[in-house]
């Protein structure tokens, strides 16, 4: 289903409500989580405040998956960083996650929460769409997840969301959003105004120095 078009100026006219959280970071593990990154992700998460981790590895089976998953776990466990299992309600109930997050294709929240149980946080993709997102929160999501913003090589795009979505979004319910999608510390600053909850980066801060990426994150989001 497609939505009515949002007016343009939504976006510039959002004031955010000051009752809402501050917007947060949520950090996205690039492909391969092997070798050294373990030590990467402790220096990330110790650079900057950051809410979430979402353990995001594909092509590998689920037995992989937990030896990759488990060390990263612990880390987050340590420093009070929910993590997220992308995807997979199975690996999450595996893991003991905190939380997963499911695209379009990968199950239903009703069905997720029946099988994680009431304190699992869940996320749900919801691209450009008002609609998907709407029937999310119907669902029991605990957050919807609105992108592509900005052109990004982490995966292949589909759906480009506009700003205002978040802007319309807030201004209808209480239920979080996350900006995704190309997003770095210099092109953030319009989706924080427009009322993104959290913001969801991955190569912004993988691909390169991770601690100073972080920094920079938490001096916007603390501007």
């Amino acid at each position: 289903m497609n939505d009515d078009p949002l007016d343009a100026d939504f976006a510039q006219r959002f004031e955010r409500d000051d009752t809402r959280e501050p917007c947060q970071l949520y950090l996205i593990s690039p492909p391969d989580v092997s070798g050294g990154f373990a030590d990467r992700l402790a220096r990330a998460l110790d650079a900057g405040p950051v809410a979430a981790f979402q353990f995001r590895v594909k092509a590998v089976d689920q037995h992989q998956a937990a030896q990759l998953a488990e060390p990263l776990q612990a880390i987050c466990a340590a420093r009070d960083v929910a993590f997220i299992v992308n995807d997979s309600i199975s690996l999450a109930r595996r893991l003991g996650a905190d939380g997963v997050h499911l695209g379009q294709e990968d199950g239903d929240p009703r069905e997720a929460r029946t099988i994680l149980g009431p304190s699992i946080q869940i996320g749900v993709t919801c691209h450009d769409s008002r609609h998907l997102a709407m029937e999310a929160g119907e669902a029991g999501a605990d957050y919807v997840a609105f992108g592509s913003f900005y052109p990004t090589t982490t995966k292949q795009v589909r759906h480009h969301a506009d700003p205002a979505i978040l802007s319309w979004w807030a201004t209808m319910f209480e239920l979080p959003s996350v900006a995704i999608g190309g997003i770095t510390p210099d092109n953030a600053p319009p989706l924080v105004a427009a009322g993104a909850d959290f913001l969801a980066v991955s190569g912004a801060v993988w691909n390169g120095d991770e601690a100073a990426a972080v920094r920079a994150f938490a001096a916007l989001l603390a501007g």
